[in-house]
């Protein structure tokens, strides 16, 4: 048996690092486990940039190697690594022969769409398994318990081959070792990038600061819709009070009711 497990490099949400990805390191950690279980070959894929230092934790996460298909890197667009070349099309040639590949839903950073395990799947027409939390392999088969909203789970099985999307809340807990990232090795594979990019256009993206605008507050209005109107058409006062008079722990005290009263602090 052939496990295949396909990696992306995540993005720290404070600091913006690149670092492992925390979905495809659970999917790693299930694809650890059901190789153990059946004595399978495991091989870890990711396609981008081999010089990225994210990649090496994932050595340490598990993974004896990472191999490399070595596009140049953009902002990502699906779940592994997005690239000028189509990434999509890279990973399919590579995985045609396993018998199951698992990835995570999505990769972590602003522009990534999740698309990438539907279309690896189209290409190598194999069913999709999606939102999985915990996978057996018996009989040819692998059992799959699917997260779905509001705490429920759902058990499906799928005939192998297959590709299956990791869930971030699956039943897998990654554990970090520095040694075994000192044994492992990043393997750069060269590839024909003409070829994968043949008949996609090229991303000319940019990244750059996200320009956070203020909120203005507004109370909501309890106004009747006439007299609503008549405010809009007259030049009456809209209500509301003066305080002059008090100290200025009284003067917040009323500020702060009015706030609760329109419900615009929750404390």
């Amino acid at each position: 048996m052939k496990i295949a497990v396909l990696v992306s490099v995540g993005r720290h949400p404070v600091s913006g690092v690149a670092r492992y990805s925390r979905n495809d390191a659970a999917a790693l950690t299930l694809a650890l486990s059901l190789a153990r279980q059946h004595d399978a070959a495991l091989d870890v894929l990711h396609a981008g940039d081999p010089s990225n230092p994210a990649l090496q934790e994932y050595l340490a996460l598990g993974a004896r190697s990472v191999e490399v298909l070595a596009i140049s890197a953009v902002p990502a667009i699906s779940a592994a690594s997005g690239s000028q070349a189509d990434a999509a099309t890279l990973l399919a040639a590579r995985l045609r022969g396993y018998d199951l590949v698992l990835t995570g839903t999505r990769a972590e950073g602003a522009f990534d769409s999740g698309m990438l395990p539907y279309r690896v799947a189209n290409a190598l027409d194999l069913p999709l398994v999606g939102a999985a939390v915990d996978v057996t392999l018996k009989d040819g088969c692998a059992q799959v318990r699917q997260f779905m909203p509001k705490g429920l789970r759902r058990r499906v099985e799928v005939q192998l081959p297959a590709l299956i999307a990791v869930h971030p809340m699956a039943n897998a807990t990654p554990t970090y070792a520095y040694a075994r990232l000192r044994e492992g090795t990043i393997r750069p594979v060269a590839h024909d990038a003409r070829s994968a990019s043949a008949g996609t256009p090229e991303l000319a993206w940019t990244i750059r600061p996200a320009n956070a605008k203020p909120v203005r507050l507004a109370a909501a209005e309890k106004r009747s819709g006439h007299a609503r109107m008549l405010s809009a058409t007259t030049t009456e006062s809209r209500g509301g009070s003066v305080v002059i008079e008090g100290s200025s722990v009284e003067k917040v005290q009323v500020i702060l009711a009015y706030l609760r009263e329109h419900q615009l602090v929750d404390y």
